[in-house]
């Protein structure tokens, strides 16, 4: 979320480029299974493209608030584990399928108050308010931080672990200032995520993996 349409427009813009840049950067690596996780950027841009459809309509219950919704809690719920897990070698995997069981129940969940219920969204000066009506939302938010953040914190790669904790902290400043109306500033957020995730697609170490210890040079042993 930005403050503003246009925000949302630019913010939406430059994420899903950031995002094309790591989908790029692994394919160019051969790492098929780190494809879900490097194209997150996209998935966060398309999300700002959205709310950017929300600021324009001025909020109500149309398919561009309907939109919103569905990417920012049941989709973001199961891909992020998800994505975890899948670039993590098989070795590394054991403690992140906690996350990615809770990412999918939370999801299905999600989903179905999604069918069920109308979302709505009203403009509040720098910020767009978005009205579900989630039952259990305690747990449901537990579930939901524990499936995105957790599992990168959770991570046996020392980038994903960072993106964790940059994510944990922008979302609790996040929600700070958009429950005091001041200012909407998610767009920040997933735009620092984003290229965090850029730099973590471009490296050479494949991820979860240490380098080979490199040995001095020395004389050769002799044939025998």
């Amino acid at each position: 979320m930005c403050w503003s349409a246009t925000a949302d427009l630019v913010a939406g813009t430059a994420i899903s480029a950031a995002g094309i840049a790591a989908v790029a950067g692994t394919l160019h690596h051969g790492r098929v299974r780190e494809l879900p996780l490097a194209a997150l950027p996209l998935l966060l841009g398309a999300h700002q493209l959205v709310e950017a459809a929300v600021w324009h309509t001025g909020g109500g219950t149309g398919p561009a608030t309907t939109a919103w919704a569905v990417i920012a809690l049941p989709v973001l719920a199961a891909w992020v584990p998800l994505g975890v897990l899948l670039a993590t070698p098989p070795s590394g995997r054991a403690r992140l399928y906690t996350p990615a069981v809770v990412g999918a129940v939370t999801a299905a969940v999600l989903t179905w108050v999604l069918a069920t219920r109308t979302v709505g969204a009203e403009v509040r000066e720098r910020t767009v308010g978005y009205a579900i009506g989630l039952p259990h939302a305690g747990w449901l938010l537990a579930g939901y931080l524990l499936a995105t953040v957790g599992s990168l914190l959770l991570a046996r790669d020392r980038v994903l672990r960072l993106l964790g904790v940059l994510t944990g902290v922008s979302a609790a400043a996040c929600a700070v200032l958009w429950r005091t109306a001041f200012v909407s500033t998610w767009c920040a957020a997933a735009a620092l995520a984003s290229l965090v995730l850029v730099a973590w697609a471009l490296r050479r170490t494949p991820s979860g993996s240490r380098p080979a210890p490199r040995h001095p040079a020395g004389p050769a042993a002799p044939a025998r």
